[in-house]
């Protein structure tokens, strides 16, 4: 039966690797492909974790395999947003109206967070979230929740360091993560929408300072900086989730280009775009990235080739690639394209995406949450699913285009 299984899952991922890797004749754009048996066995398996959430006013954080449990949060958490935000793409891609009534209902849960300044996180949980909604369909109330939301993100910003506070730590440290970089979108849409300037410019002031600061001489990215609140200056570096405070945090990597590339889209400055490849190509070009491009927790985890991978990293690395080849020159354009091509298609596959009405209802398996603090290992988390739909639905509009 083993043996059987073993057959069944190689023959699946190699269909996939063919309907994701397949090209023109001209080798340069892949051709248009299938992706509606990958998108609607996703959509299922979020019709089995409606079932399994059960109308719980709570928010699915993971799943725990040894218990047969999920595990949930409420608003508050920083991932909070990103099971509507997927609801929300999977009913964009498949339809399905119970995925929108679900995604409705834990808006409602949501809608307070809008006055939360307690978290730098409100990027992740109100736009991926309300964002996505107000695209799909416009209700009264979307926009005014979402200024809200950029209005209690400002508060966090201090002009003297020049960026905006992640971790709420004692008065004297100011801390400051790579992640931070992702909730700046909701910033430009708040400038975009109202058409004050003061969202747009603090985005501005936050990815200069990081460019300044975390990136390291050989094109890596520190994870945290602790500044000095009061003199803007740098107190020290931090490992945060990383293995070392020196190492690669793979998906501190992942945050920097995904963040650097939504920079890009919204100023077209140049130096975002080249810190964005830059990114990618140390991450490609690095002896401890895998050949199927799903990278390792860490690129200096202590026990490689056995480290674990994170799936999560991969994800928000394969989206960010979909986005960035719309803005390189051709020779870049194909070659990232066929990197986030190898990276779909092996998430797509039973390595990574679990039978449908399994996994507490999670799409993708084998993410690493916190590593030092030995949280979320080896485990299914709700920003992988997020990231991954939405480099499904990236690379269905890039081969329909």
């Amino acid at each position: 039966m083993n043996r059987f299984n073993d057959l069944h899952n190689i023959m699946r991922i190699l269909m996939l690797v063919f309907l994701f890797s397949c090209t023109t004749t001209n080798g340069s754009v892949p051709i248009k492909v299938s992706l509606e048996p990958v998108l609607q066995a996703a959509a299922n398996q979020y019709q089995h974790q409606i079932k399994e959430l059960g109308g719980r006013n709570a928010f699915p954080k993971t799943y725990n395999r040894y218990m047969n449990r999920l595990q949930t949060s409420g608003s508050e958490w920083w991932c909070s947003g990103f099971y509507p935000g997927t609801l929300l793409y999977l009913y964009e891609a498949t339809g399905q109206p119970e995925l929108y009534a679900e995604a409705m209902r834990m808006l409602t849960l949501l809608e307070k967070e809008q006055h939360n300044v307690d978290t730098h996180d409100i990027g992740f949980m109100m736009y991926c979230s309300y964002g996505n909604a107000l695209r799909l369909a416009p209700q009264p109330g979307y926009k005014d929740i979402l200024v809200n939301s950029a209005n209690s993100l400002l508060t966090r910003f201090n002009p003297t360091v020049g960026c905006i506070k992640s971790h709420n730590r004692k008065p004297t440290d100011f801390v400051v993560i790579i992640d931070n970089m992702m909730n700046l979108e909701l910033l430009f849409w708040a400038t975009q929408a109202t058409g004050d300037s003061i969202y747009y410019n603090t985005a501005v002031k936050h990815a200069d300072t990081t460019l300044k600061n975390h990136f390291r001489a050989d094109g890596s990215l520190y994870h945290g900086i602790n500044y000095n609140p009061e003199t803007g200056g740098i107190q020290h570096y931090q490992a945060g989730q990383g293995y070392s405070e020196n190492s690669p945090w793979a998906r501190g990597q992942a945050w920097g280009v995904y963040g650097y590339t939504l920079m890009y889209r919204f100023t077209k400055d140049e130096k975002y775009l080249n810190a964005a490849i830059g990114l990618v190509d140390y991450l490609f070009a690095h002896p401890h990235m895998p050949n199927d491009y799903i990278p390792y927790w860490d690129f200096d985890a202590p026990n490689i080739p056995d480290a674990p991978r994170d799936a999560s990293a991969a994800a928000i690395i394969c989206s960010g690639l979909l986005e960035l080849q719309a803005y390189v020159d051709h020779a870049r354009s194909k070659a990232y394209i066929e990197k986030a091509t190898r990276m779909l298609s092996v998430l797509s596959s039973a390595a990574y995406t679990a039978p449908v009405g399994s996994n507490g209802g999670f799409i993708l398996e084998h993410s690493m949450g916190n590593v030092p603090s030995a949280t979320e290992l080896d485990v299914p988390l709700t920003y992988a699913d997020y990231y991954y739909v939405e480099a499904l639905l990236r690379y269905k509009q890039l081969i329909n285009h």
